[in-house]
């Protein structure tokens, strides 16, 4: 029962250790994450990007979890694994379960048949049973949710929806079902688990090694100091790890990106990026609402995740010059380090000229 008593000591090493974590996490991102999917997209196919980093996510947690372990038995006690496994797998799945009811409480999601007759059109194109169609309220965004029990869920938020034009719509639609397609939802959440597991298991060695150094320092030495420093590590191998699940996560929204491209086009794709890019852009000072569900969104820009809270002025806004230049001009920008920094997606400016290349590459495989 004492583990669950917060002391300020504890409390005070814990903020600490979690602010130096989030601050190195978020170097990482911003530097070795972009660079690492990069270097491997740019060689291997990005299927086999993907399947690499997923297997260096789940091969090298592996490893870090027993190297974790291991230290803390050297120093006289033993993890209970077990109930920290199961702890975080029906915590996931309780949460799995149940976000589609609440995503659809709290959106306010309702059917709608225009979008569903779109969503069916393009989940034949893609050769896939056509998810649920609803409208969502909120800014311009679209994301996909669902499981099992509730079926699978494409959301269009009512402004994204008035805003772009059929085919560019259908390109949103096609990076949604994509999203389905690949079971982005389960992969990502199963992926997550390793960085919570070595997160968990860090904060109850340390709060241990706290609790327990002063009678274990006059017994055997400083085994609890030692049990402290394991945890930190232990905590400092999770937000490294996350950076890998980051980096997954971008290899990801790439691909959903090409599903997009090739049942509406790439040109499309294209556009309503970059009409999402320019809505957000002249955005950027609104107080945008941090969501956990913001990595399955299409855009998402700093905290920007299309959350519920968000206070929406309206839907009347559109871009009425040509967003072929615009295109053009943002596929030619440089990207902004901060944007990348709190960013689950790659910058929109990549993924113009990721769907580039893949239009060439399709050219080339029809020639």
């Amino acid at each position: 029962m004492f583990l669950l008593v917060w002391d300020p000591l504890t409390f005070t090493v814990l903020v600490l250790l979690y602010a130096a974590g989030f601050l190195l996490l978020q170097l990482l991102a911003m530097r070795v994450a972009p660079r690492v999917a990069g270097f491997i997209s740019s060689r291997v196919s990005l299927y086999t990007a993907m399947l690499i980093t997923a297997g260096l996510i789940v091969g090298g947690g592996l490893i870090a979890i027993y190297a974790i372990y291991s230290l803390a038995a050297s120093y006289g006690y033993s993890l209970p694994i077990g109930f920290l496994l199961a702890f975080l797998i029906v915590a996931n799945l309780m949460s799995y379960l149940l976000a589609p009811y609440m995503i659809n409480a709290v959106y306010r999601a309702k059917p709608d048949p225009e979008l569903q007759r779109i969503v069916d059109e393009v989940a034949s194109r893609a050769g896939v049973k056509p998810p649920k169609a609803v409208i969502v309220e909120g800014p311009p965004n679209a994301f996909a949710y669902g499981n099992f029990l509730t079926g699978r869920y494409i959301a269009v938020s009512r402004s994204l929806y008035e805003i772009l034009p059929r085919n560019e719509l259908e390109a949103v639609v096609g990076h949604e079902i994509g999203h389905h397609r690949h079971r982005d939802v389960v992969i990502i959440m199963l992926l997550g688990l390793v960085p919570s597991i070595l997160y968990y298991m860090g904060v109850w060695l340390i709060r241990i090694g706290l609790w327990s150094g002063a009678y274990r320092s006059r017994r055997e030495g400083n085994g609890g100091l030692a049990l402290v420093a394991v945890g930190a590590l232990s905590v400092l191998l999770s937000f490294i790890m996350q950076v890998a699940v980051l980096t997954f996560s971008r290899l990801r929204e790439y691909y959903a990106d090409a599903h997009g491209a090739i049942v509406a086009g790439a040109r499309p794709m294209q556009r309503a990026l970059a009409r999402l890019h320019l809505y957000y852009q002249g955005r950027r000072r609104e107080e945008l609402e941090k969501s956990s569900l913001k990595a399955l969104f299409i855009y998402a820009l700093v905290e920007a995740a299309a959350s519920p809270f968000y206070s929406y002025t309206g839907s009347s806004w559109s871009w009425r010059g040509d967003i072929d230049s615009i295109v053009e001009r943002l596929k030619r920008m440089e990207v902004n380090p901060a944007e990348e920094l709190f960013s689950d997606h790659p910058p929109i400016p990549k993924r113009l000229r990721f769907l580039d290349n893949l239009e060439q590459a399709l050219g080339k495989a029809r020639v």
